[in-house]
């Protein structure tokens, strides 16, 4: 059928055009379909900007110390012009910014793909449609966190892999964005000097390549006295649960399954180059130990390269094997959304934004709340947060345990004077009595220590249920006791 082929290519005056016009569908549509989902740190980056907007500093807290609770250092910077209000506003705004990003970023990429020859339209097409249906890439597109500016940096440098130079700053400049992506960004710089058999440019490169990771962590050592993110020190990672993460994470973003074409890759160098990259930032993120959110979150802005480098390796592929290979994905996707995976993810943002309207009367009047989900605490009220993962605070993060397993004590939060603290209970109250809430089971350590604590129930009492969706979850509000109690 070529007559298919001559339409895609002409439609609406030309060839690139049409190519431009498919890559910026494939990031747009399944954007607006997952445009219901975010995090609960997305919220967190949001109040770093608010705050800057209003004149009062790098801080989480209106009235703490400034403390680098964002791992990315421009993400906040570039919320500035847009936190003029509502932390969801302005979290409304941010996804529309990354929906903007990744749409511009697809049409580039669609622009590459369709130039790249001998390979047939059929083909090409299918490749980007298992970009398309990488839940992953869609969801973090819109998620309101920094992910669609290094995805949109790191695609950059991979179309421009014939362009060294280019390559290598835009390769660098992702670690703006995300830190840990200096690695991929020095991998690739060398590589690409390697191919041009110049050894002795390959220090230069990956110095060039390095150059804005070796910014940022002389900032946060002259600012905070720390060279590295605080949530290094607050989330240590852990190398089995770092393998399980990539691992997973190759699989539910379908793309790196596509490139899978060994003997191909060795014949193409810049393909090859592409691909040592993203190996070397899985590494870099097993190492880490990955993170606690869904979906994959740290290895999707090397996704789209992937998909570049699975087009690249079509060249020499066989052609039959590769169409089993996006066939095999386009298959375990569809299953997925058969089964119904994606229903509660596509409802997050609007179960948050419910539970933040639900919260505002209990926490109005606080000063200070406890909470590990800190987001959304946020967002609900102006007063200082106590971050019991100590993202945001330094005395926590330093306490020994994971992200949700800080040896925080009753006293810790007394002597901070928390005079309210919210708990996640993810199977909801025992027999729905809020007087039973310290019977309820939780999965996270430091809530389970404190709800067991005798000490907090002689100071606090539960004075509320706060929903989170209509699965049952939700958390219990606790306030400080009055003296007449």
């Amino acid at each position: 059928m070529p007559w298919i082929g001559h339409a895609l290519e002409g439609l609406l005056g030309g060839r690139r055009f049409a190519w431009a016009l498919l890559g910026a569908a494939v990031a747009i549509v399944p954007g607006l379909w997952m445009w219901a989902f975010t995090v609960d740190d997305a919220l967190i980056a949001v109040r770093y900007a608010r705050n800057l907007s209003h004149g009062l500093g790098w801080r989480f807290n209106a009235h703490g110390p400034s403390t680098d609770g964002v791992t990315s250092l421009a993400w906040p910077l570039l919320l500035v012009p847009l936190a003029r209000g509502d932390s969801l506003v302005t979290l409304e705004r941010a996804k529309a910014l990354g929906l903007v990003v990744w749409g511009l970023t697809g049409a580039g990429l669609g622009v590459a793909v369709g130039s790249v020859r001998p390979v047939r339209w059929p083909l090409k097409t299918a490749i980007l449609l298992s970009l398309a249906l990488s839940v992953p890439v869609a969801a973090y597109a819109i998620s309101g966190m920094e992910t669609p500016m290094a995805t949109a940096l790191a695609t950059g440098a991979a179309l421009w892999v014939r362009r060294s130079r280019r390559a290598i700053w835009l390769a660098g400049l992702t670690a703006l964005f995300r830190p840990e992506m200096a690695v991929w960004a020095s991998v690739l710089a060398v590589s690409l000097a390697l191919r041009r058999r110049r050894d002795s440019s390959a220090l230069w490169a990956a110095a060039i390549a390095l150059g804005p990771a070796v910014a940022c962590s002389l900032l946060r050592a002259c600012v905070w006295g720390r060279p590295v993110p605080l949530a290094v020190l607050a989330k240590p990672g852990a190398l089995g649960q770092g393998l399980v993460y990539v691992a997973s994470a190759c699989v539910v973003s379908l793309v790196p399954v596509v490139v899978l074409a060994p003997a191909a890759l060795w014949r193409d160098s810049s393909a090859s180059a592409i691909v040592v990259a993203a190996l070397a930032h899985g590494v870099t993120v097993a190492i880490l130990g990955g993170d606690w959110m869904p979906f994959a979150r740290l290895v999707v802005p090397v996704v789209p390269s992937l998909a570049y480098a699975s087009v690249l390796v079509a060249r020499r592929a066989h052609a039959g094997l590769m169409a089993l290979r996006v066939a095999l994905v386009v298959a375990f996707s569809a299953t997925m959304m058969a089964r119904g995976v994606l229903r509660s993810a596509r409802h997050v943002g609007r179960d948050r934004a419910e539970l933040v309207a639900r919260a505002r009367p209990w926490l109005a009047g606080t000063s200070s709340v406890a909470a590990l989900d800190i987001g959304w605490v946020g967002a609900a009220t102006d007063a200082d947060i106590v971050d019991l993962a100590g993202l945001t605070d330094p005395d926590v993060a330093a306490l020994p345990g994971g992200h949700t397993s800080k040896r925080v004590g009753t006293m810790f939060l007394l002597g901070r004077r928390a005079d309210a603290m919210v708990f996640y209970l993810p199977s909801g109250l025992p027999d729905g009595s809020l007087d039973r809430w310290a019977e309820a089971q939780t999965s996270r350590v430091v809530e389970a220590r404190l709800m067991r604590d005798p000490v907090l129930a002689r100071h606090y009492v539960a004075v509320a249920w706060l929903p989170l969706g209509a699965l049952g979850a939700g958390y219990v509000l606790l306030r400080n006791r009055s003296p007449s109690d």
